[in-house]
């Protein structure tokens, strides 16, 4: 029987995962083998799902994914408004690890 072939990245896989994103509930979700990115907002969880695979070689169980609204934030007496961002909680395979905290 053939190995399974190890799936290549894309140049899309590296555009649709932005950074690891690191919250005290980001955190305690690693406990049960989640890992949180934010990713781009037109990106699906079938190419989210890819992309991960591909880049860190693991096998991924599942994908959940949300908008997190912009909030209102004042600076200086300027009323401005953050970004909205998208972000992928991924539940890996039983025994799969991602390292976030490495880095520069």
């Amino acid at each position: 029987m053939a190995k399974a072939k190890k799936a290549e990245a894309t140049e899309r896989d590296y555009n649709v995962i932005l950074a690891p994103h690191i919250t005290e509930k980001a955190t305690l979700g690693s406990e049960h083998g989640q890992v949180t990115f934010k990713v781009v907002k037109d990106a699906t969880k079938p190419e989210i799902k890819q992309a991960v695979e591909a880049l860190f070689d693991v096998k991924v169980k599942a994908v959940n994914t949300m908008v997190q609204k912009g909030k209102n934030k004042r600076f200086k007496g300027i009323i401005g408004r953050r970004s909205d961002f998208k972000k992928a909680i991924i539940t890996l395979e039983e025994g799969q690890t991602i390292d976030t905290g490495v880095g520069v």
